[in-house]
C-alpha cells in the first residue's frame, strides 16, 4: 500500500539561533527551497510558495499517480496501452509513441520519467482515468491530500494552461512522497537515456534519447528527478542527491537556460551538504518508556515516535543537540494507539529547535468495574503524595 501520510516542511534557519548559518548563496531563479529529505526541514528558500507555472515538472505528479495505481494493483507494468489520435497528436517532448500503436505502462511510465514525453502522459492518463481531464482531477485531489494549497493541475503534461500552477515548495512535498512512498520505481528517474521504437524508414531503432536533468551526467550524487522548461515557465528543475546517507530536495522554477538551471540548483545542493549535518535523535516505532495507565485492562503503556525524529543543524552542532521526554502524568484508560500522550522537546544551545508528539504505540482498554474502582483509589492517594 502507498504511504499517504502528510509530509510537512519546518525551517531550520527560522528555528535555529542567529549566527549559527552562513547565508545562502544567491540563486538566479523565480522562485526555489531547498529541503532536507529526512528531517523535513527547509535550508534555504525564496517566493516557496508563489504560484509557478510548472511546465514538464507536473509529470512527477503524473508518474506519482501511476506508481500508485500500479502499487494498489488497480493497473500492471505490462498491461498494454493503445495510443489515442490526442496522445499522438501532443508537441513538444515526445516518446515518439505511434496512433493505435499498444505501448506497455512501464514503458510509457520510463517515457514520462527519462524523456519528459507529452505523447506518454496523456496516453497513461487516458488508460488510468479514460481521460485526460479525469486524471488530472486525480492529480489534484492527491496534490490536497499532501497539503499543496499552491497547486492546481489543468493537464497531465504540464503543457501550458490557464489555472494550471505549482510552486517550490509544493513540489519539494511532492518529490518527498516520490521518493518515500514508492521506493521501487525511484531508480527509474536516475536513469540517463531511454530508447523507444524504430525509424519507419530504415526499421531500424531510433536513437536514444537524453534525460534533460544533466547532473545526472555532473553529479554522481544526484538520482533524480525532472525537468521542465516552457516560454512562461523558464527553466526548472527538481533534483535530489544523496550524499553519506544523507539526501537533499532542490527545486528551483524560473530560471534563464538549461545551464542556468543546473548551476543554480548545484548551488543549493553545495550549500546544503556543506553546512548542515543530521542528527538521528530518536527511533520511531520503538518503545521510549513504559509509562502508568489509570483504569485500564492493563497498568502500562508503550510510548514512543510515530517515526524516526530526525534533525538538522549547522555543520559541528550535533553534539550539543539535546531530547527531553515530557510525557503526561494522567492518562486514562481507554487508549488509542497513536493517541498523543507527551512531547519530545529537541534543543540546540538551549534553545527549542523541534516538538513533535510523544504518542501511544499501543491501545490500552477499560478495565472492569472493580478494576476501575481500585485505580480511582490509588490514583486519589498518589494525588495526595505526589
Amino acid at each position: 500500500m502507498a504511504v499517504m501520510a502528510l509530509l510537512t516542511f519546518s525551517s531550520v534557519a527560522q528555528a535555529l539561533p542567529a549566527g549559527l548559518i552562513p547565508s545562502p548563496p544567491q540563486v538566479a531563479a523565480d522562485g526555489y527551497i531547498l529541503v532536507d529529505a529526512a528531517s523535513g526541514e527547509v535550508l534555504a528558500e525564496k517566493n516557496a510558495d508563489q504560484k509557478l507555472p510548472p511546465a514538464s515538472l507536473t509529470k512527477m505528479m503524473t508518474a506519482y499517480v501511476v506508481e500508485t495505481e500500479l502499487a494498489n494493483g488497480n493497473i500492471g507494468r505490462d498491461d498494454q496501452v493503445t495510443v489515442s489520435e490526442k496522445a499522438w497528436r501532443m508537441k513538444g517532448s515526445l516518446m515518439f509513441i505511434e496512433v493505435g500503436e499498444k505501448v506497455s505502462v512501464s514503458d510509457l511510465l520510463k517515457g514520462v520519467i527519462i524523456v519528459s514525453g507529452n505523447d506518454a502522459s496523456v496516453a497513461l492518463a487516458e488508460y488510468v482515468a479514460g481521460s485526460e481531464d479525469g486524471f488530472a482531477q486525480l492529480m489534484n485531489s492527491t496534490a490536497e491530500q499532501f497539503g499543496m494549497t499552491n497547486t492546481h493541475f489543468v493537464n497531465a503534461s504540464g503543457w501550458p494552461a490557464e489555472n494550471h500552477y505549482s510552486s517550490a515548495r509544493d513540489l519539494a512535498v511532492l518529490a518527498r512522497h516520490m521518493i518515500n512512498d514508492h521506493p521501487e520505481y525511484y531508480p527509474i528517474y536516475a536513469e540517463k537515456e531511454f530508447q523507444y521504437g524504430v525509424d519507419k524508414r530504415t526499421g531500424k531503432p531510433l536513437n536514444p534519447q537524453a534525460n534533460r536533468n544533466t547532473l545526472l551526467f555532473t553529479n554522481p550524487n544526484v538520482d533524480g528527478i525532472k525537468t521542465g522548461h516552457s516560454d512562461e515557465a523558464g527553466y526548472c528543475l527538481v533534483a535530489s542527491s544523496e550524499r553519506e546517507g544523507r539526501r537533499l530536495i532542490a527545486v528551483v522554477m524560473g530560471t534563464r537556460s538549461e545551464r542556468s538551471r543546473a548551476n543554480e540548483t548545484q548551488k543549493l545542493l553545495t550549500y546544503g551538504f556543506r553546512f548542515f549535518d543530521n542528527v538521528d535523535v530518536k527511533k520511531g516505532g520503538v518503545t521510549l518508556e513504559q509509562v502508568r495507565v489509570w483504569k485500564g485492562a492493563q497498568d502500562e503503556l508503550a510510548v514512543g515516535l510515530e517515526k524516526d525524529l530526525v534533525i538538522t543543524v549547522p555543520r559541528g552542532k550535533d553534539k550539543q543537540v539535546q531530547a527531553s521526554m515530557l510525557i503526561d502524568q494522567d492518562i486514562m484508560a481507554p487508549v488509542a494507539a497513536g493517541q498523543k500522550v507527551g512531547t519530545v522537546k529537541v534543543t540546540l544551545d538551549d534553545e527549542v529547535i523541534s516538538e513533535v508528539p510523544l504518542i501511544a504505540l499501543e491501545p490500552v482498554e477499560e478495565g472492569g468495574f472493580f478494576k476501575r474502582l481500585w485505580d480511582g483509589i490509588l490514583r486519589f492517594f498518589a494525588g495526595l503524595f505526589s
